[in-house]
């Protein structure tokens, strides 16, 4: 009897020292019928908070309230501004654009309606953060290595990364010389912005939903944009060959308590992340904090691009009554890929007819 009340006694105030945020948080978090927490649902990855920490905020990796509602003002300013019916009597741009930042040096992309970037920062245990970024502390990532640079200048065909955006201009000779040089975004290979992963980060744009199937031995990861679908393994312990590389990686897992930890390497040289090499290697962590936030967290290693590795998180809100993952018919079937090839060559043949003209004897 007086075990029973020296544990109890213990239990209560074990109770009492914790935060009641985190007992609540352990009660919220549900878990499958074998024991881990249920990773499944759909998952809303919007947020304004950068990548990389801007310099007005330097080294503090979180703002405050005030601080986060002017920003977020300025935002709902601007999307009410774009928002606005545009002028069916206005005049069409000057050819090649008017230089402002926008479609093609803004000569037309979509009407704003269709983004939706994201209109609050994001939240970590309360706090409002500045940067996905967390390591290194100036949330920037490191520097690339001198060798980095002299490999990906030497490799260079014009070809974005896969964290390039949508909209990521190719103005570098032979960029429109073949299909396999174009974006791979553009080309519906895989997302861009790296919103497919690894590591899975914020468009910034649109298309920001995840939806997560779970079971024993497989975690699905459907990502809104592009459709992508990541089958993560938990069956296994070891990597696939080095001589196996696929879009998304080689992706295996495991639990660590609660955290789902997976680790993914074996990407193929087309994704080619920020620049990296055929060395990457991303972890990427998953905690469901409550029954509305999942906590995702990454970490990129690779000593032939990065002096140091870097590591970024950010939470995904679940979704809200009415929200849906959209089919992304990308190109309707990638019939405007047709056009822009053709639109080179025609551009080709009245480049080459002008100089023709102004070579001929007179």
């Amino acid at each position: 009897m007086r075990s029973s009340l020296i544990h109890l006694a213990a239990a209560a105030a074990l109770a009492v020292a914790l935060p009641a945020s985190v007992a609540a948080q352990t009660k919220a978090v549900p878990k499958t019928p074998w024991g881990h927490p249920d990773l499944q649902g759909l998952w809303n990855a919007a947020t304004m908070t950068p990548l990389e920490r801007s310099q007005q905020f330097k080294d503090r990796l979180t703002m405050t309230e005030e601080e986060a509602k002017q920003l977020e003002g300025a935002q709902q300013d601007r999307t009410a501004r774009l928002d606005r019916p545009s002028d069916g009597n206005r005049q069409a741009p000057p050819v090649g654009g008017d230089g402002s930042q926008g479609a093609s040096a803004n000569v037309g992309g979509y009407n704003y309606f269709w983004i939706d970037p994201g209109d609050t920062y994001n939240r970590v245990d309360g706090q409002l953060r500045t940067s996905l970024i967390v390591d290194p502390a100036d949330g920037r990532v490191p520097a690339t290595l001198p060798e980095a640079q002299k490999r990906n200048t030497a490799r260079l065909r014009a070809i974005p990364t896969s964290d390039a955006a949508e909209n990521a201009e190719t103005r570098a000779p032979g960029a429109y010389d073949n299909i396999e040089q174009r974006p791979l975004g553009e080309r519906c290979i895989i997302a861009f912005s790296s919103s497919s992963g690894p590591p899975m980060l914020p468009t910034y744009f649109y298309n920001n939903m995840k939806q997560v199937v779970q079971t024993k031995d497989y975690v699905m990861i459907l990502t809104e944009m592009v459709h992508d679908v990541r089958i993560i393994s938990l069956n296994r312990t070891k990597h696939s060959p080095d001589t196996l590389r696929n879009w998304f990686g080689d992706s295996i897992a495991r639990w660590e308590g609660d955290t789902l930890v997976v680790e993914t390497t074996n990407f193929n040289d087309k994704t080619r992340f920020r620049g990296s090499s055929e060395n990457l290697k991303v972890t990427e962590r998953f905690n469901r904090v409550d029954d509305k936030t999942l906590l995702y967290r990454f970490t990129i290693e690779d000593p032939s691009t990065w002096a140091q590795p870097w590591t970024g998180e950010y939470t995904w809100a679940g979704s809200k009554p009415g929200d849906q993952l959209y089919e992304y018919a990308c190109h309707e079937g990638n019939y405007a890929m047709v056009g822009i090839m053709k639109g080179a060559r025609i551009l080709e043949d009245e480049e080459a007819a002008t100089k023709a003209q102004f070579d001929s004897p007179r």
